[in-house]
């Protein structure tokens, strides 16, 4: 891990100094990773942790962390959050973004099917707003994805195990729901397009990850 990071840094830097400058993201990044002759696996890994400086401030304004959302209404991104947290339970890398987010690299969505690794990341999930005190929970699962109503009954059972209060349901447009969401939710993803519709987030893999010690990759 400790090469690749420095294989990457030089073209993060590059890629950051021409967003610095107002050149667009993707062109940014196909001109430098073919200057450095990067694999497709690595200019995934730099697209998802470079993001322009002015959306990156603009998104860690609205970053809350786990003590500040005591007494608060959670409306959280179930695949999302999940799969990362599955990532650290895994022991696959995860990196924390110019944004201030983690995400993982992995890519499995639309493959995911629950395991115990599954159930794992559940209890941690759920454990984690519980520390919180939070005041509600509410967890969207994208109905498409396989198995997503034995998912949706885990995180039920889990709920009423810790006493949380809340639901979880399933939707054919969870993304436009997330974007949508009522202001009183803090909404909990990683997403980038979901953070940059909404008021107020939290990284609840984040949460966890310091929770157990733990820590994400950073391309400096």
């Amino acid at each position: 891990m400790t090469s690749l990071i420095s294989k990457l840094s030089s073209p993060a830097r590059d890629i950051r100094y021409l967003l610095e400058r107002g050149y667009p993201k993707t062109a940014s990044i196909r001109f430098v990773g073919d200057h450095y002759r990067l694999e497709k696996s690595e200019r995934h890994i730099l697209t998802r942790v470079i993001v322009p400086p002015k959306t990156a401030v603009a998104r860690n304004r609205k970053r809350l962390t786990s003590k500040e959302v005591a007494g608060k209404k959670i409306l959280a991104d179930g695949y999302n959050v999940l799969i990362a947290i599955e990532s650290m339970l895994s022991n696959h890398t995860l990196w924390l973004c110019d944004d201030g987010f983690v995400r993982d690299t992995r890519g499995v969505f639309r493959s995911h099917n629950n395991t115990d690794i599954t159930i794992e990341a559940v209890k941690q999930m759920c454990a984690i707003l519980s520390k919180s005190s939070v005041s509600y929970v509410k967890v969207l699962l994208d109905s498409q994805m396989s198995q997503s109503g034995e998912l949706a009954a885990l995180i039920r059972q889990e709920l009423s195990l810790l006493s949380l209060q809340g639901e979880v349901s399933t939707s054919e447009h969870a993304d436009f729901d997330l974007k949508h969401a009522d202001p009183e939710y803090v909404v909990a993803t990683a997403d980038g397009v979901i953070i940059d519709a909404v008021e107020k987030v939290i990284d609840l893999p984040q949460a966890v990850i310091e929770e157990k010690g733990s820590w994400a990759e950073m391309i400096i």
